[in-house]
């Protein structure tokens, strides 16, 4: 078993999480002054190059991940490695595929989609990493691989707004909700297949079956104690973050319209 002590241990928040994460974010600055002049094309090919990078990374990590034998060992009571587990079925993982196809296309709600779920998500997942990721130093292959992927992912979805490729509008909100629940709905419904095939006989997909001793999952699960209808009182959460945040990009806009007047 590899040692969870020395220089490069990373957990949520310490200060190896909150270095790496600085560097990932200064990363996302420099990147959207540089292209701060550019045209729209130069700065769509950027970000579509980032994901693509995000995305063959993320299976080079899973590569890794199905020849770490102590991971094996920490995840032995979800049954250790499995392809059929390790999908880009989570939230912050459809996002990295949906990024690219949303900024090619400019399809304004994936874009909104994006830019409010994809930081949302890879967040939640360093604020909550598994076991195997927690406490083990950030130079193992593994961790390279979980966090490197995941602070990408989140400066993507923020690169969206940073790049000029998308303004968050209080109309956009509806359709993303509805969005993210016709998501959360369609990987249910894989989540049920790949437990009555076998494939993956614990497949939790955005923790749509199972709360995995989530807090918050938990609190909502005793309220609706019913698979994927129990993550229903997240909306009102995702509303409220989303509302906030455009209310914030709104009153941005109302003073600097005020200030030019």
């Amino acid at each position: 078993m590899q040692s969870n002590s020395g220089l490069w241990v990373i957990r949520p928040f310490n200060t190896v999480f909150l270095v790496t994460f600085g560097v990932f974010l200064a990363l996302l600055i420099v990147a959207s002054f540089l292209l701060r002049n550019q045209s729209e094309k130069t700065r769509q090919t950027v970000l579509i190059a980032a994901c693509l990078v995000t995305f063959v990374g993320f299976f080079v990590y899973k590569y890794y991940l199905s020849l770490d034998a102590d991971f094996n060992v920490l995840t032995a009571e979800r049954g250790g490695f499995n392809w059929w587990g390790e999908l880009p079925l989570h939230l912050c993982n459809i996002n990295m595929m949906l990024i690219p196809i949303a900024v090619w296309r400019k399809h304004k709600p994936l874009l909104a989609f994006c830019f409010f779920l994809a930081p949302l998500g890879a967040m939640m997942a360093l604020a909550m990493p598994g076991v195997a990721f927690e406490g083990y130093s950030l130079l193992l292959p593994r961790n390279l691989g979980y966090y490197g992927t995941h602070f990408m992912i989140v400066i993507e979805g923020l690169a969206i707004v940073s790049f000029g490729l998308y303004r968050p509008s209080f109309r956009d909100l509806p359709r993303t909700v509805g969005t993210a629940l016709l998501i959360t709905f369609g990987v249910f419904l894989i989540n049920l297949l790949l437990r009555r095939t076998g494939l993956n006989p614990k497949a939790n997909y955005f923790f749509s079956v199972e709360t995995e001793g989530n807090p918050l999952l938990e609190i909502f699960h005793r309220w609706i104690p019913v698979p994927f209808l129990y993550l229903l009182p997240s909306v009102l959460i995702l509303g409220s973050y989303m509302g906030l945040i455009t209310g914030g990009f709104a009153l941005a806009d109302a003073l600097k319209k005020k200030k030019a007047q």
